[in-house]
C-alpha cells in the first residue's frame, strides 16, 4: 500500500472510526483551553461544533447555556458522546444534538449559528478554502467563527512532526477566505501554549483566528 493511499485514509469515516474504537478515549476530557480563552464572554445562543470527537467541548459549552450541535466524520465518536452526555443532567444533555456529516464530500450542512468552534480540525490544503468559507456560511449576522489548528512552525521547531505537514496552517490562511465586506476579525496569530509530552514542557503554537459576522 503507497503512502499517498495510506494518507487519503485519514480523512475517512473508517478511519475514524477504528481510531475512536481502539480504546474508551483518545482525547483529554478538559475542554480545548482556546475555546474556553475565547468563547468564554460570548452570549450564549446556537453553536455548531465541527469534528467534535467525543464531545468534550461541545458538552463543555452546553453546560454555559449553549444549544450546541456536535458534527463529526465518526458515528463511533459521536455514540461515545451521546454516552457522555446521557450521564448528565438533563439541562445540559437536553441542549445537545449529534449529527454525523462528511465535510469534504459535502454533505449539507446546519446554518445560523452564533457560535462555529472548529478546533484542531486539519484537511488537505487543497480542500481548506471550499471548507472553511462554507463553515463560514453557517455563521449568522452578528455571530462567531472560532478556528484553531497547529500552527506550521510547530514542524521548523520540531515541536511537532506531522506525515502530512501541509494540512497544519497558519491565521491568514483562514481569513483570506472571509470577505472583509461581511467580517470583522477579532484576532488572527500564532499563540504560544505550554503542553505536556512524553513528561516534558514543550511550547507550541496554535493559530488562533477568531471573527465576527457583520450584522
Amino acid at each position: 500500500m503507497s503512502n499517498e493511499h495510506d494518507m487519503s485514509r485519514m480523512w475517512t469515516q473508517e478511519f475514524w472510526d477504528a481510531r475512536y474504537a481502539e480504546s474508551d478515549g483518545i482525547w483529554s476530557r478538559n475542554p480545548n483551553p482556546r475555546l474556553v480563552q475565547h468563547a468564554s464572554d460570548l452570549a450564549t445562543g446556537e453553536a455548531l461544533d465541527v469534528g467534535c470527537g467525543e464531545g468534550t467541548d461541545a458538552i463543555w459549552l452546553a453546560a454555559r447555556g449553549w444549544n450546541v450541535t456536535g458534527l463529526d466524520l465518526s458515528q463511533v465518536a459521536l455514540d461515545r458522546a451521546a454516552a457522555r452526555a446521557a450521564d448528565l443532567s438533563p439541562a445540559v444533555s437536553g441542549r445537545l444534538t449529534w449529527l454525523r456529516a462528511d465535510l469534504l464530500t459535502g454533505d449539507p450542512l446546519p446554518t445560523d449559528f452564533d457560535l462555529v468552534s472548529v478546533q484542531f480540525m486539519h484537511v488537505p490544503r487543497e480542500l481548506f478554502d471550499g471548507l472553511y468559507r462554507r463553515l463560514a456560511a453557517t455563521v449568522r449576522p452578528g455571530g462567531s467563527l472560532l478556528v484553531v489548528g497547529h500552527h506550521p512552525d510547530d514542524l521548523a521547531s520540531g515541536a511537532r512532526h506531522h506525515d502530512v505537514p501541509d494540512i497544519l496552517f497558519p491565521p491568514e490562511q483562514v481569513t483570506a477566505v472571509l470577505d472583509p465586506a461581511e467580517w470583522d476579525v477579532k484576532l488572527a496569530d500564532a499563540l504560544v501554549r505550554t503542553m505536556e509530552r512524553d513528561g516534558e514542557q514543550v511550547s507550541v503554537r496554535d493559530t488562533v483566528v477568531h471573527a465576527a459576522r457583520r450584522a
